[in-house]
């Protein structure tokens, strides 16, 4: 299993790096569009190579889906929670019972009740 997931990665590499050799053309990345820079008297522009801007791309929109995905399961983990506190109150419960039921008992009478 090891080696088939290593040969996974070396064919995302190989397949990342023959994008990034193929788009070496430097491209102008221009942060507002012509109009809008226009009227606040800034052109913010940057020259970068096209596969930084695709790699970047990528980057963004892989954080931008694990953090709503975050966000979006908080209330599933907030309840997985609330029921683990619960199991361990009812847990807690049940070991305080048992130790009132077995009180005054022979202490090896109660091992053997508890145990079973």
């Amino acid at each position: 299993m090891r080696y088939i997931r290593y040969a996974c990665i070396a064919v995302f590499a190989i397949a990342l790096i023959a994008v990034a050799l193929a788009n070496r053309g430097m491209v102008t990345l221009n942060l507002l569009p012509t109009e809008v820079a226009g009227m606040f008297a800034v052109a913010p522009s940057i020259e970068l190579p096209l596969f930084v801007v695709i790699f970047g791309g990528i980057v963004a929109g892989l954080l931008i889906g694990f953090v709503w995905e975050w966000l979006r399961e908080h209330a599933i983990r907030a309840e997985n929670a609330r029921n683990a506190r619960e199991v361990r109150r009812l847990e807690r419960e049940v070991k305080r019972m048992k130790s009132e039921k077995h009180e005054g008992q022979d202490e090896v009478l109660a091992l053997l009740d508890e145990a079973s």
